[in-house]
């Protein structure tokens, strides 16, 4: 059986930063920078072609995977730490214009995320399963994040000479393509092979990497607004775990052994770093996505109908809880075909979220009447003050994210598009509104596809409106593989065909199949010349990125020095 790529990527990782070992005391740092002589062994334009030398051979891999409404979330936490250690000058000016910068996420249940060169980071849907709030996942980002912006990857290169940075190099190669033979034991023989070689002189420095990389992902995370406990909370969490048998289901355990210097100076750092405005605190989307990563994750009949189980007990949960299960159980209900019960736990959500606001503006109603009229108006009209009132002290409720909403009126689209329900899909679209980021931008072009394929007569407009928004969105995104899927889908009904062709041509070039890519522009190229109402702008494109291909192809096999007939 083929090896999980998360785990071949983890354990490039572990050749990258060599071993990690048991924390040292902060006042021990002394990690050295990186000079020119030094930049020069390894700059930030190697490590990048690096990066995505090692991507190109990861993202056509089924295990790296594209949930638009997942990997939304993921980015929303991801850009505000990347934001924050710029703003605390982690990130130079440099690393920021030639570093990648792009989590991808990885359909693998263990609890784990890994920094790739190049300023790439794989992160399990194994770790958003797991970690029991938002927090404590930033803490888990901001970690390896820090890895990226304080160069431990090409520290660790240039440690080891130019001799280890080759070494290292086709070792996370050889790692990549033992997976594509298929060869469970190659994985393990590259790395022993190479592990013996450098462990001697590794050590130590690697320990002041991993309390580097806690220091600056804990001070990251609290500057980006994530609660300061996160990263305690989580080694907590963690420290539990490793005390009993994790059942091999948290690598970043054996990756990133727990101390007590460790875990202690996570939670002094905690008690330091500001305070979370209780006045900010929602119900966040945090459980519903904890629920997605789990009906992502295992997609076989039993796991599912555990999760409907879960949405159908009448137990008591708190409304972020409740919110949990009925999202996970929606999804679960979709992927079994069970639409009834599908629709019955959109509509038990709709009630919990209208219930849960209407409590919340009744707390504040009784707030304001408990507080009473201001003293110095009382008394200044001669009216004595009310004594305080006795009142039953009730848990404090927080209102909730919209992104919460937002997120069940899109799981209402994955409904009606499941039922291929053209008339449903419609009032869930529209139920969208005006949003244009992208999780409502693929659900619209999902939407008309759907009912395009179920002979909807009207479903015209809306496949060319999503093609208008998809090509706005490829124009800023290019490299993203599923608009670009959509875009072919949207154009074919329509009869684009050389457009969807353009499409389906960018779509293996984005996920660096070269050769595909070329064949497919190839076959626009040939089209244009046979069939007539050619539309040229797309004509001079293809003819425009034939070109581009073929030249990055052809530097591709010079610097392999490779023979071309072969690739």
């Amino acid at each position: 059986m083929r090896p999980k790529l998360a785990t071949l990527a983890a354990a490039a990782c572990l050749v990258l930063n060599a071993f990690i070992v048991p924390a040292a005391p902060a006042a021990q740092l002394n990690l050295p920078a990186l000079g020119e002589a030094e930049s020069d062994s390894f700059s930030l334009d190697d490590e990048r072609k690096l990066g995505e030398q090692i991507m190109r051979q990861i993202r056509p891999d089924p295990a790296v995977i594209d949930d638009p409404v997942l990997y939304q979330y993921l980015m929303g936490i991801f850009l505000r730490l990347h934001e924050a250690a710029l703003k605390r000058g982690n990130i130079s000016p440099e690393q920021e214009e030639k570093l990648a910068w792009e989590p991808f996420l990885v359909n693998d249940p263990e609890f784990n995320a890994f920094a790739l060169p190049g300023g790439y980071m794989g992160v399990n849907l194994g770790l958003i399963a797991q970690a029991g709030t938002r927090d404590e996942m930033a803490s888990v980002l901001g970690h390896e994040l820090s890895h990226i912006t304080q160069r431990h990857i090409a520290r660790s290169m240039v440690a080891n000479s130019h001799q280890s940075m080759m070494t290292m190099a086709a070792m996370l190669i050889g790692l990549i393509f033992s997976a594509r033979a298929r060869n469970a034991d190659a994985p393990m023989a590259v790395i022993t092979s190479g592990q013996a070689a450098m462990a001697t002189g590794q050590l130590t420095f690697s320990r002041q990497m991993e309390t580097e990389a806690d220091t600056f992902g804990q001070d990251v995370m609290t500057d980006a607004g994530f609660a300061p406990s996160g990263m305690a909370d989580m080694f907590g969490r963690l420290e539990e775990v490793s005390r009993l048998n994790d059942s091999n289901q948290y690598p970043w355990l054996r990756s990133h052994p727990l101390t007590i210097e460790r875990i202690s100076a996570a939670r002094l750092r905690a008690r330091e770093g500001l305070p979370q405005d209780p006045a900010q605190s929602h119900i966040t989307e945090h459980s519903l996505m904890r629920a997605r990563a789990r009906a992502l994750m295992d997609t076989s009949d039993v796991a599912l109908r555990r999760m409907q189980g879960q949405a159908r007990l009448n137990i008591p949960l708190n409304d972020a809880e409740r919110l949990g299960t009925l999202y996970g159980g929606t999804l679960a209900s979709i992927e079994l075909r069970d639409f009834a019960s599908a629709e019955a736990m959109l509509a038990t959500a709709q009630e919990v979220m209208a219930a849960h606001a209407a409590a919340v503006e009744q707390q504040a109603r009784d707030a304001a009447i408990a507080a009473g009229p201001p003293r110095q108006a009382t008394e200044s009209a001669g009216i004595a003050p009310n004594p305080p009132a006795l009142v039953t002290v009730r848990p404090r409720l927080y209102p909730i994210e919209p992104e919460v909403a937002r997120d069940f009126a899109l799981l209402r689209v994955e409904d009606a598009v499941g039922k291929r329900d053209p008339a449903a899909i419609v009032v869930s679209v529209a139920a969208l509104g005006n949003a244009r980021s992208r999780p409502e931008t693929m659900a619209r072009a999902q939407g008309s596809i759907a009912r395009a394929a179920a002979h909807d007569r009207t479903a015209g407009a809306a496949l060319q409106q999503s093609l208008e928004a998809l090509q706005t969105w490829v124009a800023e995104h290019p490299r993203d593989v599923l608009a670009w899927t959509l875009l072919a889908q949207c154009a074919e009904p329509l009869g684009q065909k050389l457009r969807a062709i353009r499409a389906e041509a960018e779509v293996h070039a984005a996920q660096g199949d070269l050769i595909g890519a070329i064949d497919r522009f190839r076959a626009g190229q040939k089209l244009t010349r046979t069939a007539g109402g050619v539309d040229f702008v797309e004509a001079s494109i293809i003819d425009s990125r034939l070109r581009e291909l073929e030249a990055e192809r052809r530097e591709l096999l010079k610097n392999s020095r490779g023979d071309p007939d072969r690739q």
